[in-house]
């Protein structure tokens, strides 16, 4: 039952409509029902609705991890006696708002009669609605695999063999006569058996009329191959899993090993989400609940069966012929998925419980293949780059190229990796959720409805933009009717990325990112909001509007995707210092979230260094490559555990030029750096500056070079 996959925070009884999970609590306990999901369960009274949520499996959101400043937890108490379920609701069955609720409600404000699930203590019988406008995370998740031809040489191998029947004048075991054949038509001198098959093979010598087909693992060749599965007669296929776990979805292929082809992928979000959704905010979580590193650990594995399942009806495969498995993550995944506690890499030194690549059996962690199947995760380079970049490493080969490319991994935790043939740095950067869309007014992740594409016309300032789910811009006709079913909900990650790029480019911000209240009398667009200014893309109201609500850009959103792109940038600016370059020669952007950036609003923002915009190109899921590489081909494995080791890990936080890149910066693109190729395919704005209450001054003097820099602070 769904319930009882997730960690229990408080003792409570769950149940559905078909069973009822047995635990401790009192049957005089308050009934809490979820709806729309119909979902309910009895709870202590005091127990936050947010826990109770959890419980039951209801997503809710919660990115800041139940400290009453995301917001995202919002649920709305629904009043009245509701016989068909025996409950009677009433705002008074939760407690009164407290100091953190209201301080979120006097700051950010709260619609009438929502309240926040973390703040909110359950104290009576409850109806409770989880709004839709909430539940933001179905989101669009690239999953499929790409096309490329992978050379296999797969640490499994289908080994068929005829077998000498038993004979009285040869008293030599089943077992036995199993390996000479497997010796003498394959070569196979030394052979251990998984223990598990001893008890199987006289009956599958005999079921196949003394022929068989033995699967062989071998995953390094100083290794003893082992038969971990055995079929009567000709087996002629065996699959295996490629899977990369992200924090926000989690993406699978299901992969012939003899063949190479993928015979299905799938992807999901990733659950853990409901406990924080960004890294930092789980290992806040586990530190302060003692089941939560438990919890979190079962919900991903469940999600991961639940892949499995997808895939296998895709693929018309049986879990039983699915006999190995790559797994890739950055190191919170990585650790959650294999049952560690992430608690040390909450905090400097950020240690690894293991850093190196991992070989266990699936069953080990639960994972129901064929009993016999194997489980290997890449390693981890550092603290805070996964196994998902040394993935993406084994996938672009930066280590293999003699050009200097640069693989950007744009998440919560940004992965930066720089490199050719010659030498390789790491490093990962705090880039925040803004470019998933939290801390934005009207962010949200990508989801149908989100704005994904903006153009900002520079005479009139009027905008046009796409919403994921629709091909029409929003000045087309028949948009309106292309949206009916979802309505335009919010700005995800790659429109907000192209919403301030083209205000910069518009004129509307300066390249401080001050917007310009100047232009308030030129354009209804910027209005007043406090002691700054807005800009409004999308009209409607406060309230819900036919195609949805008042979408604005604001001051505080504008500084958020600053210092998001600063924090990426000045990582990257680390990385060619150590290279001792000033260019790069490609970039690729990888991951979900890149295959949806453009690479020109991505450099006017000053996301990534300057490059030939044709040199710079979304990979998409290159984590799941790698990890079909590595599981194809026994080779890439022993590649990417060298490459791994020889790859010189840089520690943002440690490194005293973060700070001074960090604040260049914040300018578009930037304060000190030169553009030349963006300069020369984008006609970049004449430089202004603006105060920080929005009044436009005098042009700024011309950035100076970084020399002219170095000689003033030398001077100084």
């Amino acid at each position: 039952m769904a319930a009882a996959a997730v960690a229990v925070v408080r003792p409570g009884w769950v149940e559905d409509k078909r069973a009822i999970v047995n635990s401790p609590a009192n049957i005089t306990d308050p009934l809490v029902l979820f709806m729309p999901s119909g979902k309910r369960g009895r709870f202590p009274v005091g127990t936050p609705v947010l826990d109770a949520a959890r419980q039951l499996g209801v997503y809710v959101e919660s990115v800041c991890g139940g400290r009453a400043t995301c917001g995202r937890c919002q649920i709305e108490v629904q009043e009245g006696n509701f016989a068909k379920h025996k409950i009677t609701s009433s705002n008074d069955h939760i407690t009164p708002k407290g100091a953190k609720e209201e301080r979120y409600e006097r700051v950010r404000g709260l619609p009438e009669r929502r309240r926040l699930s973390c703040s909110a203590q359950i104290l009576g019988d409850l109806v409770i609605d989880v709004p839709q406008d909430t539940v933001i995370n179905a989101q669009t998740i690239r999953k499929d695999a790409d096309t490329r031809v992978i050379a296999r040489d797969a640490a499994i191998r289908m080994c068929y063999v005829e077998i000498e029947e038993p004979d009285m004048h040869k008293p030599l075991g089943d077992l036995d006569r199993l390996k000479i054949a497997l010796m003498h038509d394959w070569g196979l001198k030394s052979l251990d058996f998984d223990f598990y098959l001893l008890p199987q093979v006289q009956g599958i010598l005999r079921k196949g009329n003394w022929t068989a087909t033995a699967a062989i693992y071998k995953d390094a060749d100083s290794e003893t191959a082992r038969v971990v599965a055995l079929w009567p007669g000709l087996k002629n296929e065996a699959y295996g899993l490629a899977c990369d776990i992200g924090s926000t979805t989690i993406a699978m292929h299901l992969v012939s090993l003899l063949s190479g082809r993928v015979a299905a992928s799938s992807g999901t979000s990733n659950p853990q989400i409901r406990f924080g959704e960004d890294l930092m905010s789980r290992v806040s979580y586990v530190m302060m609940n003692p089941d939560g590193r438990e919890g979190m650990t079962v919900a991903v594995r469940e999600a991961i069966s639940g892949l499995v399942d997808k895939v296998c009806a895709e693929g018309n495969v049986q879990r039983n012929d699915i006999l190995d498995s790559v797994f890739v993550g950055n190191p919170i995944m990585h650790h959650l998925f294999l049952g560690i506690d992430p608690t040390e890499l909450g905090g400097a030194p950020f240690a690894l419980a293991v850093s190196g690549a991992v070989h266990i059996k699936a069953s080990d962690i639960g994972l129901k293949l064929n009993q016999g199947a194997r489980l290997y995760m890449l390693p981890c380079i550092a603290g805070h780059v996964g196994a998902d970049a040394a993935a993406v490493t084994l996938s672009e080969g930066p280590h293999r190229q003699d050009e200097m490319m640069l693989i950007v991994d744009v998440g919560t935790n940004a992965e930066i990796v720089l490199g050719n043939r010659q030498r390789v740095v790491a490093a990962s950067s705090p880039t925040g959720p803004a470019f998933e869309g939290a801390e934005i007014s009207g962010g949200q992740r990508a989801a149908p409805g989100a704005i994904e594409r903006v153009r900002i016309d520079p005479d009139t300032l009027e905008p046009k933009y796409r919403v994921i789910g629709s091909e029409l811009w929003s000045d087309e006709p028949g948009f309106l009717e292309s949206v009916q079913a979802t309505g335009v909900t919010g700005i995800c990650g790659s429109g907000i990325i192209e919403v301030v790029a083209e205000m910069y480019l518009a004129g509307i911000i300066s390249e401080d990112g001050v917007i310009d209240g100047g232009l308030s009398a030129r354009s209804p667009r910027v209005t007043a909001n406090g002691r700054t200014f807005s800009y409004v893309l999308k009209e409607g109201s406060a309230a819900l509007t036919e195609d949805g609500p008042k979408i604005t850009i604001t001051q505080t959103d504008v500084r958020a995707i600053q210092l998001a792109k600063a924090a990426l940038y000045a990582g990257t600016k680390l990385l060619m210092e150590k290279q001792n370059t000033e260019h790069v020669d490609r970039i690729h952007f990888a991951g979900a979230f890149g295959s949806f950036i453009d690479p020109k609003y991505a450099m006017v923002l000053g996301l990534i260094p300057d490059c030939d915009l044709d040199k710079v190109s979304a990979v998409g899921n290159a984590a799941g490559a790698g990890a079909r590489m590595a599981l194809l081909n026994r080779g890439y494995r022993r590649e990417i555990e060298d490459t791994v080791s020889k790859i010189e890990k840089i520690e943002t936080a440690l490194e005293p030029k973060f700070q001074e890149h960090f604040v260049y910066a914040m300018a578009l693109p930037n304060k000190v750096d030169p553009f030349p190729k963006l300069s020369a395919a984008v006609k970049l704005p004449p430089r202004k500056t603006v105060s920080e209450d929005g009044v436009a001054g005098d042009a700024a003097p011309r950035r100076r070079s970084r020399e002219g820099h170095a000689a003033r602070r030398g001077r100084e």
